[in-house]
């Protein structure tokens, strides 16, 4: 009885492993251009600034979105956006990664705020 227990416990366990669902975005920023043509996004914020294959993958480099901008506390402040980006060989977006941000006029995050505009 033990053995039929222990066997059919075993059995589902490995049919419930080769379940997955997808994970959500990790933030806004993937959540709106995951899945988009990185033509699409360097079209609207400017060329990368360098690339790098990695097998499969392109990974691209850039930085953008220029500006003087007002903070809530009445300062002003001179912005800009990095990130990496992993595209496929398909030309679309797998992952977006932020290496520079600085306080957005609206919150913590101007890269934010830039790159989730429609």
């Amino acid at each position: 009885m033990n053995r039929r227990i222990i066997a059919s416990t075993a059995v589902i366990a490995i049919a419930l492993s080769a379940c997955t669902t997808t994970g959500a975005p990790a933030n806004p920023i993937e959540a709106r251009w995951v899945g988009q043509s990185a033509g699409k996004f360097f079209a609207k914020y400017s060329p990368p600034i360098s690339d790098t294959p990695t097998g499969s993958t392109t990974l691209y480099n850039w930085r953008g979105g220029y500006q003087r901008i007002k903070l809530q506390n009445g300062r002003t402040a001179n912005v800009s956006c990095a990130a990496q980006l992993t595209v496929d060989a398909d030309y679309n977006i797998r992952s977006i990664r932020i290496t520079a941000d600085r306080q957005g006029a609206r919150g913590p995050s101007y890269c934010e705020e830039l790159l989730t505009q429609e």
